[in-house]
This record gives structure tokens, C-alpha cells and sequence, in this order.
């Protein structure tokens, strides 16, 4: 199987699958939950506001599901999973914040990590019993600019710095895949995949509360970004192929900024195991989520 040109008139048949898709009420998310509901998949959106939720669920031809979900609220995280029943064929860790001003979750990290990591983190943990597949887990370029301060994970001590919140939280999320991936790996089932959509251009860049940082990327949605269907390309890509283990999907051209999906590497941190592994039981410790004896 060649990934040349690769798109998503080569998905395969979903017929009797349920995919989860965090955040897919827009962007990229609702492009992927598009594209699987029209292959036969039974596609659950996952989001924070139900009726933006349905609005984009008419929009889809297929079988789907609007389900709600906060991932910067535990309690939320844990009412979603307790009501799941029946398997999970794919989990698609896709939502996520940018670039916004300092602030908290309803748990009290700080709103990136929580939201980006902590969040997802939580969620594919409390789901895994159910999940007979992949989790696959939607990072960025924007990692290889992260660095994780395991002492001061949500800027308490720190000043904040909203790139640098915004890397951490990506560099978390390819973390995050390869420790799930090595306990996947250890009970001989099920993959742990990454994704990153190039530069897309979606409503994700415009929450920054900064009016000059707001105008850059507006710019450069306009002369560098690809549309949010050619950035789900990587996230449908990885849900779908026959991968190895831990694979990181992106872009093939231009700096990973844009073109066709193809197994992409990573900064020298995102491969780092035993930071991994740090970051996994600091990730249990601030969310009272751990990695079930049944998965």
C-alpha cells in the first residue's frame, strides 16, 4: 500500500464501526467525522455544545451521533465515559485550543495542557476497556518548539507564555501516544497513532484575545495554509491505514505545512521514553485517571 497522493477517496469501508470524534463540530474534526460517516462508520461527535454539536451533524450524510463533552471538565469526561456502552473501534483525539490568554480549567490547570493533554489524556483512559482498534491523537508542528516542565506543568510558578503553553501541550500529546503505545504494545493489542494537519486554516488560530497576533494568522491562512479538508487528511489517514506502532502522520511538502498524508518524524523530546513516562504518571496524579487493569 502506497500513501502517494493519498486521500480521502481511498478510505475504506467502515461498515459497523463507531468512531469517536472529540471536537468535531468544526475544522478539521468535523471534516473527519464527514468523511468516516460517508465510508459507513457509526460516528459519535464529541463536543462541548450539543446544539452546534447537531447543526454540524446535519451537514453529514451517514450514521451519526451528537454526544456532549467537555474536555476541560473532568467530571464531564467521566459522565461521558460512564454512559458509553459497546465497542469503540477508533478513538479520534482531535480537539483542542490555541494560542489563548491565561486561564484555567474547572479543575484548575492551565487551559491548554489541561484541555489539549490533560483532557484527552483522561478521556482514552476512562474509554479503553471499550476500544478495540486505535486511539488516534491530533499533536503539531508546534511540538518541536515544546519543552515539558514536569515540575511546573500547568505555569504556576512560571510566566505564562501562550506559544510555549500551546507547545507543551503538543509536545504532550506525541508523549502521551508513545507510552500509550508501549502498554498497548506490552498486551499485544490495538495502536497508538499521531497526526498534525500542517498549517490548516480554521476557526482554531482566532482565539488568542492578541488583535495583532489574530491579523498574522489571518494571513497566513490566506497565503500558507491548506483548506480543513485537505488537514484532516493525516487524522483520516492514521484512523483508517495499516500503520506500525506509534506512526506520527503529517503533511508531505513544504515544512510539513501542507499536501498529502505520509508517516512524518518528530523532535528528539517526542521520542524521549522516559520522559513519556514521567509525563504518564504525572498525567495519573493530576487527574485521578489511570491506565485500567482490563485494557
Amino acid at each position: 500500500m502506497t500513501n502517494q497522493k493519498w486521500t480521502s477517496a481511498d478510505l475504506p469501508r467502515f461498515d459497523g464501526r463507531t468512531v469517536i470524534v472529540t471536537g468535531a463540530n468544526s475544522g478539521i474534526g468535523l471534516v473527519t467525522a464527514r468523511e468516516l460517516a460517508r465510508v459507513g462508520a457509526h460516528v459519535v461527535l464529541a463536543v462541548r455544545d450539543i446544539a452546534r454539536g447537531e447543526e454540524a451533524a446535519k451537514s453529514i450524510s451517514g450514521h451519526t451521533e451528537v454526544r456532549e463533552l467537555d474536555l476541560a471538565d473532568l467530571a464531564s469526561i467521566r459522565r461521558f465515559a460512564a454512559d458509553w456502552s459497546g465497542d469503540i473501534e477508533v478513538l479520534v483525539n482531535n480537539a483542542g485550543i490555541m494560542l489563548v490568554p491565561a486561564g484555567r480549567t474547572k479543575d484548575g490547570f492551565e487551559r491548554q495542557f489541561g484541555t489539549n493533554h490533560l483532557g484527552h489524556f483522561a478521556l482514552t483512559n476512562l474509554l479503553l476497556p471499550h476500544i478495540t482498534d486505535r486511539v488516534v491523537t491530533v499533536s503539531s508542528q508546534a511540538h518541536r518548539r515544546g519543552s515539558i516542565d514536569l515540575d511546573d506543568l500547568n505555569w504556576e510558578t512560571r510566566t505564562y507564555n501562550s506559544a510555549a503553553a500551546y507547545g507543551q501541550s503538543k509536545l504532550a500529546n506525541l508523549l502521551f501516544t508513545l507510552e500509550l503505545q508501549r502498554r498497548f504494545t506490552e498486551s499485544g493489542s490495538r495502536l497508538a497513532l499521531s497526526a498534525h494537519p500542517g498549517w490548516s486554516a480554521t476557526n482554531l488560530q482566532s482565539h488568542s484575545g492578541n488583535r495583532i497576533l489574530h491579523e498574522v494568522m489571518q494571513v497566513g491562512n490566506k497565503l500558507l495554509a491548506q483548506d480543513a479538508s485537505f488537514g484532516a487528511l493525516p487524522t483520516l489517514f492514521a484512523a483508517s491505514q495499516q500503520l506500525s506502532p506509534g506512526s506520527y502522520v503529517g503533511p508531505d511538502s513544504w515544512f510539513e505545512f501542507r499536501g498529502y498524508p505520509k508517516v512524518v518524524g518528530r523532535s528528539s523530546a517526542a521520542a524521549n521514553a522516559d520522559l513519556a513516562a514521567a509525563l504518564w504518571t504525572k498525567s495519573e496524579e493530576l487527574t485521578d485517571v489511570r491506565f485500567p487493569a482490563n485494557a
